[in-house]
């Protein structure tokens, strides 16, 4: 599932009813989660914030009914900037969330994404973001450099351009401290047995991917098979290796 905010899913409706199969369903974002999670398919959120109303659906990943991830578009750390990106978002509240949600469903995976380099971002702001990325230890993550796009409203707060050699160099830093992060979550699976679905596959040889990676965007799992794989089969892979993104392992 995918929209600019799905945590707000029927908002614009007051929430109202409609009949679905022989009963009457709130158009709101849990009632949408049951009964997504009576499908019986793999069902991954994408872009919702950290309100509260989201701890709710962290039970349903818990029990298997939805996949536990959570794609958050968190942008960055440091309150002046947030507040000049127009955002909400008190990061350490944020860090108390993400703690709750883990100790609910351990094996939840979060992503987001960041813009390093947006207009007044200070070397404190940025060493902000750095500790919080390394106190979050998010699963999945993203970062790109603030490009002044022609009609953005950044283009006239009237705050200083961080140069572009300034901006390559703290994206650098950040995807470096990611990559570490990364890396040390994955070597965590190896040795354990997941469930991947199959997106390409040889004859002894297939690529797949986990609940915890989202399609084109994410990393992958490379698999060994003594037996043929078919795209779309989700299958049991013992994991016997990781790097930075990709894990490794054998079918069984």
């Amino acid at each position: 599932m995918i929209s600019q905010d799905t945590g707000a899913y029927g908002r614009d409706l007051a929430y109202a009813e409609s009949v679905f199969g022989d009963r009457s369903v709130r158009a709101k974002f849990i009632d949408l989660m049951r009964e997504l999670g009576q499908l019986g398919v793999w069902v991954r959120l994408h872009y919702v914030y950290p309100y509260p109303h989201i701890d709710e659906v962290l039970p349903l990943m818990a029990a298997g009914k939805i996949l536990p991830y959570l794609d958050i578009p968190l942008q960055h750390a440091s309150p002046k900037v947030l507040h000049a990106m127009k955002r909400p978002g008190d990061q350490e509240k944020t860090l108390e969330r993400i703690k709750a949600w883990r100790a609910i469903c351990p094996d939840l995976t979060l992503r987001s994404t960041f813009i390093v380099g947006f207009p007044g971002e200070s070397d404190a702001d940025f060493d902000l973001l750095l500790d919080w990325l390394t106190e979050a230890r998010l699963d999945r993550v993203g970062a790109f450099k603030y490009e002044p796009v022609g009609g953005a409203a950044a283009n006239d707060l009237g705050l200083p351009m961080v140069p572009r050699e300034l901006q390559e160099i703290r994206h650098r830093r950040f995807m470096e401290r990611q990559q570490v992060i990364s890396a040390q979550k994955l070597k965590q699976k190896v040795g354990r047995h997941i469930q991947v679905i199959i997106d390409r596959a040889g004859p002894r040889q297939a690529e797949g991917r986990s609940k915890g990676d989202a399609p084109e965007i994410d990393g992958k799992v490379q698999i060994t098979s003594r037996r043929p794989l078919r795209v779309g089969d989700i299958v049991t892979v013992k994991i016997d290796g990781a790097d930075t993104y990709d894990l490794f392992g054998k079918a069984v």
